[in-house]
């Protein structure tokens, strides 16, 4: 497995207001080395170290790789690399699923064109009748760039009237980071922020050259300094399941679960559900917005962002 990528002229930064996938490969590599220690890994430490973390060789060694290779690796230069490499890199560096798929997409990325890139997203009718079907359970459509694409009254009363906001402003990330009300909404908002943070990042990952997706890591970057700190983590994370306790200005306190579904026909939306234990307090709070409905918010129905 010790191989050496062929010798290539490197190549030029990216342009066109997307994210520079060799600048993100470099940090996320050096960012996962920094969190190891060598205990962690069976290694013994010997004498101080000027950063933390593993030292490239060490990395290397329990890759399987050369330091010369793993050093241009961690230098944003992926070409050529192989899976089988990768993977023991990940090992290596205990890299969680959503990382190691992170990392995939990084230093071996697909081939998008760049209109279906720019393309807005759409959300089929027959999944916007479902959602308006639902109407004892919050839930929404959320795609790339943690848009909001589509919802239902419940999630509206929930979350607030999202038909009010202009369409750009759907956006999980744009509310959660610049929006007082959802700061106070999410009892755990720092969780709720991280999260959404690990997911742009995938989304950073799969769509590095989406100009759209750089401007909104540019604006959050500029107008809150959690979202800088966050972002220069590099943490990712995928959209799964989990609990969110919420402080509804209504409702008072709530403890709902939430499901991640990914649409098989479009990987980018997710429909995500929220749901009380039935009997609880929850329950019976999301009871009473389902039967207040238009006087517990001006319900919306979601629409195509533009």
């Amino acid at each position: 497995m010790d191989e050496q990528p062929e010798p290539v002229q490197e190549p030029a930064p990216q342009t066109g207001g997307g994210l520079d996938r060799r600048a993100e490969l470099s940090e996320f590599l050096r960012t996962r080395r920094a969190r190891l220690k060598p205990e962690d890994v069976g290694l013994p430490d010997f004498g101080r170290r000027r950063v933390p973390g593993l030292r490239r060789e060490e990395l290397a060694q329990l890759a399987g790789v050369s330091v010369a290779y793993y050093t241009r690796l961690e230098q944003g230069n992926g070409r050529n690399v192989s899976a089988e490499v990768l993977d023991a890199i990940a090992r290596a560096l205990r890299l969680t699923g959503a990382e190691h798929a992170h990392l995939m997409h990084l230093a071996k990325p697909k081939q998008h064109k760049k209109k279906q890139t720019a393309r807005a997203q759409q959300v089929r009718p027959a999944l916007r009748h479902l959602l308006d079907s639902i109407d004892t359970v919050p839930a929404y459509v959320v795609g790339r760039r943690s848009d909001i694409l589509a919802w239902n009254r419940m999630a509206a009363a929930l979350f607030g009237d999202w038909a009010e906001l202009p369409a750009p402003e759907r956006n999980w990330a744009r509310l959660v980071f610049l929006r007082p009300d959802y700061r106070e909404l999410f009892v755990e908002w720092d969780q709720k922020a991280s999260d959404i943070v690990g997911y742009l990042r995938m989304d950073a990952g799969c769509h590095p050259d989406d100009p759209k997706l750089s401007a909104l890591v540019g604006e959050l970057s500029v107008k809150s300094e959690e979202f800088r700190r966050l972002w220069a983590a590099h943490d990712v994370k995928e959209k799964s399941y989990g609990v969110k306790r919420m402080r509804h200005p209504l409702v008072g306190d709530l403890t709902l679960s939430f499901e991640t579904f990914r649409l098989v026909d479009d990987a980018e939306q997710s429909l995500i559900t929220f749901h009380a234990e039935p009997g609880s307090p929850s329950a019976e709070a999301l009871r009473l917005l389902a039967s207040w409905g238009a006087d517990a918010t001006r319900a919306g129905s979601g629409t195509p962002a533009r």
